[in-house]
């Protein structure tokens, strides 16, 4: 290759074979994007990261968080300043053993994971409740009192109305 050669280090003839390969990476990176239960050397996996939903309700914010696979005991939840923080470790264990055949298999993974949520209002941090059912975890986080206080609606000026205003005078 000639010094300054815009062309690529490989030859025409690996043109295919570079192809190939960049298809087939591409079909494994599609394949493994959001498995967390690969940590076998040279996979990529995503980190485990429980899916949230937040919804304002009148006297409330609740949190959802699915957590599928997971005991409660190995979830933790706190509450600091206006930040709800879900912490936990997950861990999955999987063994078959299949001597007639001469099979064996034993998986095993184990993440952790930290979801901080910034909180748009104070919640009275006193009447939290937080239930864990079937894999989904449910915050209840209550307004405080000065987050309950009814809205002012605020008037707008507008240059426009004064404009036309002065509009008719003159005519």
């Amino acid at each position: 290759m000639k010094y300054g050669s815009l062309a690529p280090w490989w030859s025409s003839r690996d043109l295919p074979f570079a192809s190939l390969q960049k298809e087939i990476d591409r079909v494994f990176d599609s394949y493994t994007r959001g498995m967390s239960d690969f940590a076998a050397p040279g996979w990529k996996a995503e980190a485990f990261a429980p899916r949230v939903d937040l919804v304002e309700e009148k006297e409330e914010l609740k949190v959802t968080a699915e957590l599928p696979g997971m005991d409660a005991k190995d979830v933790e939840c706190t509450l600091d300043e206006d930040v709800l923080t879900i912490r936990g470790e997950k861990k999955s264990e999987r063994t078959e053993e299949d001597k007639e055949k001469g099979h064996y298999l034993e998986e095993r993974s184990y993440g952790s994971f930290c979801r901080a949520i910034p909180l748009p209002y104070a919640v009275d941090a006193d009447k939290i409740q937080a239930a864990y059912s079937n894999g989904v975890l449910t915050v209840r986080l209550p307004k405080a009192p000065e987050a309950k206080s009814n809205g002012k609606r605020i008037a707008i000026n507008s240059s426009d109305a004064g404009k036309a205003r002065a509009d008719k005078k003159v005519a």
